[in-house]
C-alpha cells in the first residue's frame, strides 16, 4: 500500500485550479452577474476547497519511516531529560577532596 502523498504536478493542478477561479471572478462584469454567477462559484470554490483540504493534509504527512524518524529522537530526548547527573553523596564528599 503506498502512502498518502501530495505531489508536485498535483500541486501544480491546485495552483490552476484556484488561478481558473479567480480568473472567473474577474470575467463576471457586474455585481448582479457575479450574484447570480454564484452556483458556478460555489461549486468551483468547493472543488477548491476540497483539494486545500487535500493539500494541507497530505503535503505536512509523515511517511511511516519520517514518524519512526520523529519517534526515536523524541525518546532519546526523554532519556537525556530524565538522567540523574546528581549522584550521590559519597560522590560528592569524594569530589570535596
Amino acid at each position: 500500500m503506498s502512502e498518502p502523498v501530495y505531489d508536485d504536478s498535483r500541486a501544480e493542478r491546485l495552483v490552476e485550479l484556484l488561478r481558473a477561479l479567480a480568473a472567473r471572478i474577474r470575467e463576471i462584469e457586474g455585481d448582479t452577474d457575479l450574484l447570480r454567477a454564484g452556483p458556478e462559484l460555489i461549486r468551483m470554490m468547493g472543488d477548491a476547497r476540497s483539494e486545500l483540504f487535500h493539500y494541507e493534509v497530505r503535503h505536512t504527512y509523515d511517511t511511516a519511516e519520517t514518524g519512526e524518524g520523529r519517534k526515536i529522537v523524541e525518546e532519546a530526548q526523554q532519556q537525556m531529560e530524565n538522567l540523574d547527573f546528581g549522584g550521590s553523596e559519597e560522590d560528592a564528599e569524594w569530589l570535596d577532596e
